[in-house]
């Protein structure tokens, strides 16, 4: 699983003439099941993708298609995680420890 962490780079006002094709890219992932929540960050500087995603390279390959990235109007990096604590909910995601 990954925490991909977005830092816009142009302002806002361009940001948002892609925020509904990149409201679309966030859809279909989610239907696909390779991302499972995504936010803006507070203050508006970027947002926050939890992707379910275990291949790293394959990740890359689908963020290359997000309109943020394909106008060059946002940075990504990724933070590989192991979740192993949560609400019942969540049990599918958590990898259980021996």
């Amino acid at each position: 699983m990954f925490i991909v962490s977005l830092h816009y780079t142009v302002a806002i006002e361009e940001i948002d003439k892609h925020l509904p094709a990149h409201a679309v890219f966030l859809k279909e992932n989610f239907a696909n099941g390779n991302f499972l929540l995504s936010g803006r960050k507070v203050p508006r500087t970027g947002g926050v993708i939890l992707a379910t995603m275990d291949d790293e390279e394959a990740l890359w390959a689908v963020l290359h298609k997000d309109p943020f990235m394909v106008h060059g109007v946002a940075e990504y990096a990724l933070t590989r995680f192991t979740p192993s604590l949560g609400r019942p909910e969540a049990a599918p995601f958590l990898e259980v420890r021996p």
